[in-house]
């Protein structure tokens, strides 16, 4: 009897704790960290699916995101998701080429320079991408492009002879390497710290997309903007494998639906708002001017190079993907 009565209230207790606990139990929480800043339309992209998945799971899954570099820089964002420091991120794939070619498919100069080439491209090396995710525990999500690529350059660039001694800002190994081959000083930047590295002279001349551009004010410092189209890179959103594998089935469903369907918004964002950067750079006082024949040449060279180095380091795997992009 007075086991009893010393149970009874500690399981009434129990109970109510228990109940009390019910809600916040179902309901699970993500950290998201993203490099770009809020207004950014690769952000406002993300925020948007991250209420999709809100409000597609009933309030069961929150993702919190966290931009403009706030929980981690953009080089520790891929490895804070593999560890469970957070739970799904966003980098430019191409940031982590070293550590695979695959993730710099989409930065071989003048291999898909348009959006069309771009989603081919996609398609034809999402396959790759994922399966290499995966052994390290991630999953994709979903990518979304940049516009096109072109140069900003403190000088007037007729061809790349203008650009020797430059020093040339690199966001991944390609642009690093692009830097070393027209005789520019590569100085490693992320999107976070650009406005800080232009506005004290670290960086003179860059190529990145208009959108970038209009994201750190760039006319404040650099003056002229040359349309190259020398790819669209892309930034991927993927996930810690273990904690999609802990929602229930109909969570995960809801984050893959608002997965496609911020893929298909983002590529259209991407495309809507490519003309309207370039009208902005101009607004601003920019020189916005096609490349001169000299400079166009130039960088073909150097993306011929290029893509014959990537496909070296990428082995039959990359060099299928380019044989099928290509037919």
């Amino acid at each position: 009897m007075a086991l009893k009565r010393f149970l009874a209230p500690a399981l009434a207790v129990a109970g109510l704790a228990a109940l009390a606990a019910g809600p916040a139990a179902a309901q699970t929480k993500w950290n998201l960290p993203s490099a770009y800043p809020a207004d950014n339309f690769h952000t406002e992209n993300l925020a948007q699916f991250s209420k999709d998945v809100e409000a597609a799971s009933g309030g069961k899954l929150i993702i919190t995101l966290h931009p403009n570099a706030s929980l981690f820089k953009a080089p520790e964002i891929k490895r804070a998701v593999a560890t469970g420091q957070a739970q799904a991120g966003e980098v430019i794939m191409s940031i982590h080429e070293n550590e695979d070619p695959i993730f710099g498919i989409d930065v071989v100069p003048f291999l898909a320079t348009s959006y069309e080439d771009s989603k081919k491209l996609w398609k034809l090396s999402r396959p790759a991408v994922e399966k290499k995710l995966a052994s390290q525990g991630l999953m994709v999500l979903y990518a979304v492009p940049w516009p096109p690529q072109g140069i900003f350059s403190k000088n007037p660039v007729n061809s790349l002879a203008d650009l020797k001694g430059a020093k040339w800002r690199a966001y991944n190994p390609g642009t690093s390497r692009i830097g070393e081959m027209i005789g520019a000083q590569p100085v490693t930047v992320q999107q976070a710290e650009l406005a800080q590295a232009l506005a004290t002279g670290v960086v003179t001349a860059l190529i990145t997309s208009a959108a970038t551009g209009y994201d750190v004010k760039i006319w404040e410092s650099i003056p002229y903007f040359y349309d190259v189209q020398a790819w669209l890179p892309k930034n991927l959103v993927f996930v810690n494998k273990a904690a999609f594998d802990a929602l229930d089935k109909a969570t995960q469903e809801a984050v893959l639906k608002a997965a496609a369907a911020a893929e298909e918004r983002g590529w259209q964002s991407s495309i809507d708002k490519s003309k309207w950067y370039m009208e902005q750079l101009k607004a601003h006082g920019m020189k916005v001017e096609p490349p001169s024949p000299e400079l166009k040449a130039g960088f073909q060279k150097i993306g011929e190079q290029l893509t014959a180095d990537w496909l070296k380091k990428a082995g039959p795997e990359g060099q299928a993907i380019v044989e099928a992009f290509k037919k």
